[in-house]
């Protein structure tokens, strides 16, 4: 879409498992790779199940050939569903939730589907949690044509907004930025009378709110972004915010170990559509 640049090269990447209950999340990368004129890299992996001092050649050539068996019906399943650009196979032995965090190092995003119970899904959190490229976390493709941005009033959440900001000038949807500033546990010491004058806090907000929207309302001056300041606590707003969106974009501040904060663990958790975690950090 004109006025969207890709200033990275990579592919899309995505998790397959040849499950139907995959092809929500297929769909949902077949069009991120559309939009972003990128190959998309189906990849599955194997996983030899015994000791590494247990050899069974035979044994292994027979789970790779059943990886490449998938693999090909599932690059005939992205033609089925729409692809129209390069869509290439990656076999990787390994356990998945490590590999695909490995394999998401050379892509510009990935997008994996969630488990009907996220609780289940210890491997779709490390991935969110350790990749140092967005990932989509893909339950309902479905939704408002909205995308639904989280700020903190902080230079962290920059990289999350540019994110939501392309995506909804590449989709043709609004943006709305969401900021509830209502977390006086979270605030520095000298922050702390602004929770005794709800004026002064709204308007200290909205301010740092407006900043942080602004390079992106230059960036994309044809995309409708609406901005939201509440004065309520940030989980409660993003769960409601959830609701309201096709695509909630979240930022990761990257701790340097494998874990989501309990704010986008928690909202990866009740997300019924797909949610995207943009790390602060990068390679």
């Amino acid at each position: 879409m004109k006025g969207v640049e890709n200033d990275e090269q990579g592919h899309v990447l995505f998790g397959y498992d040849g499950t139907a209950e995959n092809d929500t999340a297929l769909r949902w990368a077949i069009e991120e790779a559309r939009l972003r004129g990128l190959d998309l890299v189906m990849c599955h992996c194997w996983h030899w199940p015994y000791p590494e001092e247990y050899e069974d050649p035979h044994g292994e050539a027979v789970m790779r050939r059943v990886g490449e068996n998938l693999l090909e019906c599932g690059t005939r399943r992205a033609r089925e569903l729409g692809a129209t650009g390069a869509v290439r196979g990656r076999l990787v032995r390994g356990p998945a939730r490590g590999a695909l965090l490995r394999e998401s190092r050379e892509a510009q995003l990935s997008v994996i589907g969630a488990p009907g119970r996220l609780d289940e899904g210890a491997g779709v959190l490390e991935l969110a949690a350790g990749a140092s490229r967005p990932v989509i976390v893909v339950k309902d493709g479905t939704g408002p044509r909205r995308v639904v941005a989280g700020a903190d009033g902080t230079t962290w959440c920059d990289p999350a907004l540019g994110f939501a900001a392309a995506e909804a000038a590449l989709r043709g949807w609004e943006l709305r930025v969401v900021y509830a500033c209502w977390e006086p546990a979270a605030v520095d010491a000298e922050e702390l009378g602004l929770f005794h004058d709800r004026e002064l806090l709204e308007k200290t907000r909205a301010a740092e709110l407006e900043a942080a929207v602004a390079p992106w309302r230059q960036r994309y001056p044809g995309l409708d972004i609406r901005v939201s300041l509440l004065l309520e606590p940030p989980l409660a707003a993003l769960f409601d915010a959830a609701d309201d969106a096709g695509l909630l974009v979240l930022g990761d501040r990257g701790a340097g170990i494998a874990r989501l904060g309990s704010t986008s663990t928690a909202v990866l958790r009740h997300a019924r559509r797909a949610v995207a975690i943009v790390p602060a950090r990068r390679d």
